[in-house]
């Protein structure tokens, strides 16, 4: 099965897929007899993916690996076995203002009705004699006559109370209390809360009702019954026990509705209902089961797809301890590719049953790294590069959760500053550039990091090329020119590498002058010119532009005219003042140094490595620059590679990602580099910048810097210039502020002043009360001195952006967690 380039190389590319720098492990012990329709025996693999030494406890097994739940979350978690963080259990806290106004009426109303039963408050009643007949009343006073004035007085304390109650509720803060401890709440909570509510006021309705209940009735069922009495002039119709039933119904009902809006009892029982109707009548239900959900290790995909005897045999190997983490990705991302074609279906399917869990194995016939320094999630492409801090700042999701970093993040580009120790190599470069290693033994991606001889970017077996600048025991050489064979491609991204940081030189116009040269040494010679020989036609070397010129016309091949014109085009305007060839000559006097003599093309002895190969094919790849004594040719390298990664992944379609790694690229970022870089997350590649400081970079290109990368990423110890960079790129949000001011009290009254007086004379403060404004204001997210100063060591602030629009607000990260 053609998968992504891992067997044939793709393109048109003469040199096969460069093999591992370092030769491949031996073998392992001899392999277990397997059945003779199982995939060929392989010898025994790790069970389980190394840990770091800080990460927690790994599963013991890869099946338990695989079976570990990996829940959607959001950018920039580790959702390898995620679980998110409850939230705090009342976040939001009443405030005293609002208890006071639930105490006050609530103390008030008690007050009142115990004055109103004890017949204390003046002219109470007035109204009961200006409405009801006089002589249901002894002559000068309230004292019943007949039983009518009885009943009357009865109605009247239940008018009265239920207008006490009424006004308590409106008068005071009991809405907000309801809200805060029911209606806020989910259902069931909210219905439940409710009910029981509503039990304790019918306990006060109806205390008979309640065994154990000693206190009186309130005059909620005595009023409504003398009404009755009233209205209907007697005691007779009470004999209709039906009457009365329906009279305590109505009592009931009449109590409880209020509680059922509050709990939301009506809509809670709609919803019960419509989730029991999705079963038919007779017990046939209109939905099909939902399919039990197997174990993924057991591949319920292939399962469900009918390719049970291929589920069989990656189970078997699984939980045999004969397949990696990477194996089961690896045969997962076939899997997606195949499944939506029946013939690449039946050769994944043929794949699997011949070779097992070695199928699709990456060309350098590696399984796994020799080491790792980091967690990794190979099925996600995640790599955990360390915990969210748990701060007011930090959204509840984030809180506590493992900081990861993926492709889809990284295809946005990065962009990380801090300074020489703060942890940039060693908790950001070497994690990501691991876990693209292993995304790429997978299939899914290519990697190239450019690095300072001797940084700690792992062993030279974890890459499939190592290409040292200047040692001369480097196995591998790097093309200047990436295998192209369009001389204004070649002189554009050549240009860019050796003057793109000059503000004097026109790139375009140097990028002209290169191809004037490239285009007619290639149409003599095949091929482009070395170096050495490039720097000497720049330079205006008669001999060699003089013979170039009599090839060109003594020969008739197809071109050779236009190319021609293009030569005498550039001997012409090498006598002119803005001629950008004396620059290039001086950049390319850099490399044509006895340091680089069997480098760039000029040597015999090693394989020259394109960075082309990386747009086609899965590859691992290293390149250590020489700073020491040559800082400049290193910073030229680091652009020529910027420049050539930028253009050659634009070529064809790929479906493998491609990252390109700067642990150091200060000198690299340029005007046409930074518009390179917005483009590449539509074409499936993205680059990560390690920098010590902006000031590495021209001013000018701050702001637009920023702007081309979705990733940013700010390390403990950067400078407030730095800082404020950062603060103008995340901008700010809106923060709710509670500002407290206290204003003494001036009393007008003697007995006032009198008073505060004496309280000031014992507590020595004077007498003052708070005035309390809340407003939203609009804040910076993270300012630039909080940058430079309260960013612990260890730690570093990260924003993360995705390809397809999500991002996370830029949090503290615990690098050590």
């Amino acid at each position: 099965m053609d998968f992504d380039g891992t067997h044939d190389a793709r393109g048109t590319h003469a040199r096969p897929v460069p093999r591992p720098a370092t030769p491949p492990p031996p073998a392992g012990p001899p392999p277990v007899p397997q059945p003779s329709h199982a995939a060929p025996a392989l010898p025994p693999m790790p069970t389980a993916p190394p840990a770091p030494e800080q990460a927690p406890a790994r599963p013991a097994t890869v099946a338990e690996w695989l079976d570990t739940p990996r829940p959607a979350a959001a950018p920039g978690i580790f959702r390898y076995g995620y679980r998110e963080p409850r939230p705090d259990k009342d976040p939001e806290r009443l405030s005293p203002v609002t208890l006071v106004g639930v105490a006050v009426p609530l103390v008030v109303a008690l007050l009142l009705w115990s004055l109103w039963r004890h017949g204390s408050i003046p002219y109470q009643w007035v109204l009961l004699k200006l409405f009801t007949p006089g002589d249901w009343w002894w002559a000068g006073t309230t004292s019943p006559k007949t039983f009518e004035g009885q009943e009357a007085i009865e109605v009247y304390n239940g008018v009265f109370f239920g207008v006490l109650v009424y006004a308590m509720g409106r008068l005071g803060s009991w809405p907000d209390i309801v809200r805060h401890v029911v209606t806020r709440r989910p259902q069931p909570a909210r219905a439940l809360l409710a009910a029981l509510g509503a039990l304790a006021v019918l306990s006060f309705v109806f205390p008979d009702a309640f065994p154990g209940v000693g206190w009186d009735a309130l005059p909620v069922v005595d009023p409504l019954f003398s009404l009755v009495v009233l209205l209907t002039g007697g005691y007779e119709v009470f004999r209709s026990v039906l009457l009365t039933d329906c009279l305590y119904g109505l009592i009931t009902l009449l109590v409880l509705w209020p509680f059922a809006r509050i709990g939301g009892w009506w809509r809670y029982a709609r919803e019960r209902l419509a989730a029991r109707s999705g079963q038919g009548t007779g017990g046939v239900p209109d939905q099909a089961p939902a399919p039990v959900q197997r174990p993924a290790a057991q591949w319920p995909e292939l399962r469900d797809a009918g390719q049970h005897q291929a589920a069989d045999l990656l189970s078997g190997e699984v939980h045999g301890g004969r397949m990696t983490d990477v194996d089961c990705a690896r045969v997962r991302r076939a899997w997606d590719t195949a499944r939506y074609d029946a013939t690449r279906l039946a050769r994944f399917t043929e794949t699997v049953l011949r070779q097992g869990a070695a199928a699709w194995l990456h060309p350098s016939g590696a399984r796994d790294l020799p080491a790792r320094t980091a967690r990794h999630d190979v099925l996600d492409g995640q790599v955990r590069i360390g915990r969210w801090t748990d701060r007011d700042r930090t959204p509840t999701p984030y809180r506590g959760a493992g900081a990861a970093l993926d492709p889809d993040a990284l295809a946005t580009s990065l962009l990380a500053v801090g300074p020489s120790g703060s942890g940039k190599t060693q908790h950001l470069v070497r994690p990501v550039v691991e876990s693209l290693a292993l995304r790429a033994l997978t299939g899914g991606c290519a990697v190239v990091a450019v690095c300072a001889a001797g940084t700690p970017l792992g062993p030279d077996g974890s890459f499939d090329v190592v290409v040292r600048i200047g040692d001369p025991a480097s196995v591998h050489d790097l093309d200047p020119y990436a295998e192209s064979e369009d001389p204004e491609e070649a002189a554009a991204f050549l240009a860019e590498g050796l003057v793109g940081d000059l503000g004097a030189v026109d790139t375009r116009r140097a990028a002209t002058a290169l191809a004037q040269l490239l285009g007619p040494y290639r149409a003599v010679h095949g091929r482009f010119p070395t170096l050495p020989v490039l720097r000497e036609l720049l330079e205006g070397d008669e001999a060699g532009l003089g013979a170039l010129r009599e090839a060109l016309a003594g020969s008739g091949g197809p071109g050779h005219a236009v190319m021609r014109r293009e030569l005498e085009a550039r001997i012409r305007q090498a006598t002119s003042p803005a001629d950008p060839a004396p620059a290039l000559a001086d950049r390319l006097a850099l490399l044509d140094r006895p340091a680089f003599a069997e480098f760039f093309g000029a040597g015999s002895g090693t394989r020259p490595f394109s960075l082309r190969a990386v747009a086609h094919h899965p590859l691992r790849v290293r390149v250590e620059l020489p700073e020491h004594g040559h800082e400049d040719a290193s910073r030229l390298l680091v652009r020529l590679l910027l420049a050539q990664f930028t253009s050659v992944v634009r070529a064809g379609e790929r479906q493998h990602f491609a990252c390109l790694v700067l642990d150091d690229a200060t000198g690299a970022v340029t005007a046409d580099s930074v518009r390179r870089i917005q483009r590449l997350r539509a074409q499936n590649a993205g680059v990560v910048l390690a920098l010590r400081t902006v000031g590495d970079i021209p001013e000018a290109l701050h702001g637009p810097l920023y702007g081309a990368v979705g990733c940013r990423m700010a390390f403990s110890g950067v400078t407030t210039w730095d800082g404020s960079r950062f603060a103008q790129a995340w901008g700010t949000e809106w923060v709710e502020t509670r500002d407290v001011a206290k204003h003494t009290v001036f009393a007008d009254q003697p007995m006032t002043r009198a008073i505060h007086a004496l309280r000031k004379l014992v507590t020595g403060k004077a007498v003052t009360t708070d005035a309390v404004t809340i407003r939203k204001v609009e804040r910076e997210r993270w300012s630039a001195s909080e940058l430079a100063h309260e960013v612990p060591a260890g730690h570093a602030v990260l924003s993360v952006a995705t390809v397809r629009g999500e991002h996370a607000p830029p949090l503290l990260v615990d690098l050590r967690g």
